[in-house]
């Protein structure tokens, strides 16, 4: 029995998927496996169709990416070469020295009046406020449509809340606290896919909001040492919230990080208030209770390097709670939801936001060049409005 020779041999694609000149240049130039064109031959695909789908796949990120600027392209630029992508990196590239500005402690937290430009804490010549353009007419009604939907959605759960847990106070806290801390898995989990497709980056993003959730994290932790999620029902409401509240701030992440951190300022605004209502009328009861050890341990115990850097207001080691009962306890928990709601405004005005230890010349969160971009929409709306150069 001799060899086979190579038409004898059999196709590693199968006999419905043997490929054409056409189609071998294709895979070569959007170098596409040919492994990956197996599971199309177990649904049955056509060839052709299974290369344009690869094709496509691979051909998406670059649309989005900074490093190409495809879609500017894509408009009719004739001169497009390598120093016409370094000026528009030049030119589009954020201002990365910009932070919160320090407010006042006794400050009353509000949900409606956001998108104030801030300044960097650590700057001691923050009487200029950062260029920022004013938002147009068509922007503000977007802004205030923005805002209406998150105050429904916050209201409409509220009420919810209240119907449920009028007399139950740490299972309400608990619910409230498993709801609080969906945003920031959420925003890390968006601002991974951006960069690992290589649009962007926002490492000063990435920690601060990675130091909210481990804030938020140890208020559950507290909540359930504290009885609140004894109940099954408590904890498949607040689980089933927070699994709807994610998808649901992924979608609204993608398309408006300012409105979806808008919604996080609300839940974060009515989580102060609770905590406020509930220490001024407990808290001659709470002074006789003995703190938490969960509390203990975080706020005295642990290493407050997370802690200081979810309080983008608040220069780190300025804040270094004392616990010695429950009233203690609330008291910080309460401060924290109002840091947070700080933090939460600054980060609605793009570029806004930086880490509280990032030294003034330190620009690791721009080493990959970042589009100027909001979210994917804002990016194709730039990309298709600002012409090439």
């Amino acid at each position: 029995m001799g060899l086979a020779g190579p038409r004898d041999q059999p196709s590693l694609l199968g006999e419905n998927m043997r490929l054409s000149k056409r189609q071998v240049v294709i895979i070569i130039k959007f170098h596409i496996s040919p492994l990956a064109l197996l599971p199309f031959q177990f649904l049955r695909f056509p060839v052709h169709q299974a290369v344009f789908v690869m094709a496509v796949a691979s051909f998406l990120p670059s649309i989005f990416s900074p490093s190409t600027n495809l879609l500017l392209r894509l408009r009719g630029s004739r001169s497009f070469s390598p120093t016409s992508i370094a000026h528009f990196h030049s030119r589009r590239r954020r201002l990365c020295k910009l932070r919160a500005t320090i407010l006042r402690e006794n400050e009353k937290v509000v949900v409606e009046e956001t998108f104030q430009p801030k300044t960097s804490p650590n700057d001691d010549t923050n009487n200029e406020p950062p260029e920022v353009q004013p938002p147009g007419s068509v922007e503000k009604w977007v802004i205030k449509l923005e805002q209406s939907i998150n105050i429904f959605l916050t209201d409409s759960v509220i009420k919810v809340l209240d119907a449920l847990y009028h007399d139950r106070d740490y299972p309400r806290f608990f619910v409230l606290e498993t709801i609080a801390r969906v945003p920031y898995f959420a925003f890390i989990s968006v601002l991974h896919m951006y960069e690992s497709f290589g649009w962007w980056r926002k490492s000063e993003y990435l920690k601060v909001h990675f130091a909210e959730s481990w804030n938020e994290m140890h208020h559950l932790l507290i909540m359930e040492e504290l009885g609140g999620n004894a109940w099954w029902f408590d904890r498949f409401l607040a689980q089933h919230i927070a699994i709807f509240y994610y998808f649901m701030t992924v979608f609204m992440y993608a398309l408006s990080p300012r409105m979806a951190y808008h919604l996080s300022e609300c839940v974060e605004s009515h989580a102060f208030e609770t905590y406020d209502k509930f220490i001024k009328e407990k808290g001659d009861e709470l002074k006789k209770l003995a703190p938490s050890k969960v509390a203990v341990k975080y706020y005295t115990e642990e290493d407050l390097y997370l802690f200081d850097e979810f309080q983008t207001a608040r220069l780190p080691n300025t804040r270094r709670p004392i616990i010695q009962n429950m009233y203690d306890v609330f008291m910080n928990i309460r401060d924290d939801e109002a840091e947070h709601c700080k933090t939460m405004k600054a980060c609605q005005t793009h570029g806004n936001l930086r880490s509280p230890h990032a030294s003034e010349d330190d620009d690791l969160g721009c080493i990959l060049p970042d589009a100027g971009c909001e979210g994917i929409v804002d990016c194709i709306k730039k990309s298709i409005t600002n012409p090439p150069n």
